[in-house]
């Protein structure tokens, strides 16, 4: 009887008390929640920043307009997308579960989420592709990846990423296609068909994933040879155990390239996993939550991989941290000579 009179006083809250069909509310108040909430919201803050630090880089300072850093832009430009509307929005979800902005910002919500993760993997591709042009073929690398060509690839990589995100969310009729739920009023969550699930598994990750593995230990294997080379010419041909022993250059490059494959399939490998064990899944599922946000966390790992690496980047965050590039008698900042070599 005491909890039959106890569940019979509960309040039922709802997203919306004025309309009949609204949705019921869930707010998260524990301190786990709490926990969860100030984490990701830190995540969030910091993927922004960090990102933003890379985009005005490459942006302001002439010296970076290179075709390689281009990409990086595009890169850092799909995970700031993601640290400024997708993870607030997945946060604000995650502890409140209405939806408050309605239908058309649900659906300009769910096409930025998928639009900026699948251009991140696509600039990610791009990244991959450059590098081994620039490593198997570098004396002919200014000449076949060029600026202008660089800038074609990336508007024709987020036209597709559009398209086919396009066709993903809004063909309600066709075999592939997935739907937003409408069930209550106040609700944003996503319904996904294993049809679709299985074609975007091919074309959003074995595809990309095959390219960037392969091209990837196609340099490491170069990078590998060229500075066997090198020790061998400085330490003289006599010197035969000599090439056994890993170089400086070559170590970095083993780990360079070892942390971002690793953080990549890290990060992506779970979700796609995921997605083909089960027929039919939402994007409110804890388990689809959970897979989601490693992808939205590669976000933030991007840019300590492909621009903190850089010794650029550590010259024009302080620029732009101390206000430099701001002052007036520096107005000239955007050629600076940021380092002293080639990069």
């Amino acid at each position: 009887m005491e909890n039959s009179d106890y569940r019979q006083n509960i309040t039922v809250q709802y997203c919306f008390p004025d309309v009949n069909s609204s949705c019921i509310k869930e707010i998260q108040t524990g301190p786990a929640y709490i926990f969860l909430f100030i984490v990701l919201s830190c995540i969030s803050v910091c993927t922004v920043v960090l990102n933003l630090l890379v985009i005005i880089s490459i942006s302001h300072f002439k010296q970076l307009h290179t075709p390689t850093n281009l990409l990086i832009l595009s890169l850092a430009v799909a995970d700031l997308l993601v640290g400024l509307i997708v993870m607030p929005g997945n946060i604000m979800q995650l502890i409140d579960s209405c939806w408050y902005l309605g239908k058309l910002a649900c659906t300009f919500f769910l096409l930025i989420t998928f639009v900026s993760t699948t251009g991140s993997l696509s600039s990610l591709t791009l990244i991959a592709v450059d590098r081994y042009i620039a490593v198997s073929d570098p004396l002919l690398y200014s000449v076949r990846v060029t600026v202008c060509k660089t800038l074609l690839c990336i508007i024709l990589s987020w036209s597709f990423c559009v398209f086919y995100i396009s066709n993903f969310m809004y063909f309600n009729d066709h075999l592939l296609s997935s739907s937003i739920s409408t069930r209550c009023y106040g609700e944003c969550v996503l319904f996904v068909k294993y049809s679709w699930v299985f074609v975007d598994v091919v074309v959003n990750f074995l595809t990309p994933t095959s390219i960037i593995i392969v091209l990837y230990s196609i340099i490491f294997k170069v990078a590998r040879h060229q500075a066997k080379s090198i020790r061998a010419m400085k330490n003289g041909a006599s010197q035969k155990h000599g090439a056994n022993i890993p170089s400086a250059s070559e170590t970095k490059a083993a780990k360079t390239l070892g942390i971002i494959i690793f953080a990549y399939l890290a990060c992506w490998i779970p979700y796609f996993l995921n997605s083909l064990s089960d027929k039919s899944f939402t994007s409110s599922s804890m388990v689809w939550t959970i897979f989601s946000w490693l992808i939205y966390i590669n976000s933030s790992v991007n840019p300590l991989m492909y621009a903190i690496f850089n010794p650029w980047f550590r010259a024009t965050s302080r620029y732009i941290l101390t206000c430099r590039i701001c002052v007036i008698y520096e107005s000239s900042s955007s050629r600076f000579h940021l380092l002293p070599e080639h990069f």
